[in-house]
């Protein structure tokens, strides 16, 4: 079993309006010193494979083909092997 972790955020060119109105409430709150906020969402999965080359393999077929908008949108993901336990 493999769990991954995928992370996509919007392309650093393309203006993040959520990041924008976050931004504008914690200077509105006092919180000094943000200088940018970056919006995204975290997809986790676990795969039925037994190794890392194969989970990348499909996890980056999934963000290319539905997970992540790849005009707008970057993707990243962590791959974490979980040992099965023994009978």
């Amino acid at each position: 079993m493999v769990k991954v972790r995928i992370y996509v955020t919007l392309k650093k060119q393309i203006t993040d309006p959520q990041g924008v109105a976050i931004q504008h409430v914690l200077e509105s709150l006092h919180f000094k010193g943000v200088k940018k906020v970056m919006t995204g969402k975290i997809i986790t999965l676990e795969l039925d494979v037994k190794d890392k080359t194969r989970a990348k393999e499909i996890s980056d077929k999934m963000c290319r083909k539905i997970l992540a908008n790849s005009v707008t949108e970057d993707y990243k993901f962590e791959i974490e092997v979980k040992k099965e336990r023994s009978k």
